[in-house]
């Protein structure tokens, strides 16, 4: 019987039938061919190019079984780091991702019989974190891009800046506070009397209207009528209230720890460094080898900022413009007393001339040259952090 046209009910029904999956035992690995019923799987295994491949396969089986396994391995972790990332998942909800793509590799061709194989496998050889539970078995992929590693590196580092700066500050107030209270008057404490009475018919009075009327009347009575206790407190009240000096030094060792916070605070904001450092108008190296030798090593200088981290880079020698990143970029370090921009550090966007250049320690001595600081030598400063000026 012939082939059906092409717009056939029987071509389409059978375009239907042939685009989802199909059952795993009428899968020919080795010819990459599905089948959709046994009689023709059967036809298939009987066929001259079935048994072509057969030929070639048992030559050397371990050959074509390490292909399709490192084929099979590939494409799954690519599935779970596109996927799911370092996210913890099930096993189950990855393969099934997996096969649901037609041209998958099949298992059954693989080194690995069942799926809990493959998993231990992958934990065992540390491409995953693998862990058994109740629920099956659970992985997560372990991302070993340099790149993820240097950003998960700058990350922590920042934190931990961040955090030292915090417990720098918090240690700074808790010393200010302790110095205040050290220098504060411990102030007297009041003494009090106990109501006693000499008899059980004595009766307990308060004599605090007639201790007022005394005060206005005469002092001696009004103090016959207060008694030592609220003697000793006024005229500890007294005492207090006749010596300023103390408040006076006080306030002044408030506004000093205030100003020595708020110094604190700017020097913290001038010590944060950048993770980006290009600058108009400064001579920058080429150091990418992608755009051939004609540009590596190859200075230039930068004429436009198209965002933090990539520029306009106009080469010295040809005069053609190119559109870099900074990873593709360096500094450039002229002969000393030449003049430089400062890129990084607590003196950025500072322009300097070069005093001194120290090979061993990879820095060089500046002296500014602009700002309120104009003539003063900074030492230390990082080869990366300067460049020179156009």
């Amino acid at each position: 019987m012939g082939k059906a046209d092409f717009l056939s009910p029987k071509a389409i029904g059978n375009r239907i039938k042939a685009k989802g999956l199909q059952k795993l035992r009428w899968y020919c690995q080795m010819c990459q061919k599905q089948c959709r019923d046994e009689n023709g799987f059967k036809c298939h295994c009987m066929s001259e190019s079935h048994q072509r491949q057969l030929l070639l396969a048992s030559e050397d089986p371990n050959q074509f079984m390490d292909y399709f396994s490192e084929e099979f391995k590939s494409d799954f972790l690519e599935l779970i780091r596109r996927r799911f990332g370092t996210k913890r998942v099930h096993n189950n909800i990855v393969y099934n991702e997996y096969i649901s793509d037609r041209e998958h590799v099949h298992m059954n061709s693989t080194q690995w019989e069942t799926l809990t194989d493959f998993t231990k496998w992958l934990g065992k050889e540390g491409y995953c974190k693998v862990d058994e539970t109740p629920k099956g078995w659970y992985v997560s992929y372990i991302d070993r891009d340099p790149e993820t590693i240097r950003r998960q590196e700058e990350l922590e580092r920042k934190k931990k800046q961040d955090l030292d700066d915090e417990e720098r500050s918090a240690k700074f107030i808790e010393d200010q506070v302790r110095r205040g209270r050290e220098g504060k008057e411990p102030e007297e404490e009041p003494v009090f009397t106990e109501l006693k009475r000499e008899g059980e018919e004595e009766k307990v009075a308060f004599n605090l209207a007639k201790g007022a009327c005394a005060s206005v009347a005469g002092p001696s009575k009004a103090s016959a009528a207060l008694g030592p206790s609220a003697l000793k407190a006024a005229a500890a009240s007294g005492k207090r209230k006749d010596v300023p000096s103390g408040s006076d030094s006080r306030d002044k060792k408030k506004k000093s720890a205030l100003d020595e916070i708020m110094e604190m605070e700017e020097q913290k904001k001038q010590s944060v460094r950048m993770d980006h450092w290009l600058h108009t108008e400064i001579v920058v190296k080429i150091v990418t080898k992608r755009l051939g030798e004609k540009y590596h090593k190859k200075k230039g200088v930068i004429k436009e900022l198209k965002d933090k981290y990539t520029a306009i880079v106009k080469m010295i020698n040809s005069g053609d413009k190119l559109k870099l990143d900074q990873s593709h970029l360096e500094t450039v370090i002229p002969a000393p007393g030449k003049r430089v921009l400062i890129l990084n550090g607590p003196y950025r966007a500072t322009e300097a001339l070069l005093n001194s250049i120290d090979v061993k320690k990879f820095s060089a001595s500046l002296i500014l040259d602009s700002g309120r600081m104009k003539g003063k030598k900074v030492d230390g400063i990082a080869y990366e952090d300067f460049s020179k000026i156009a």
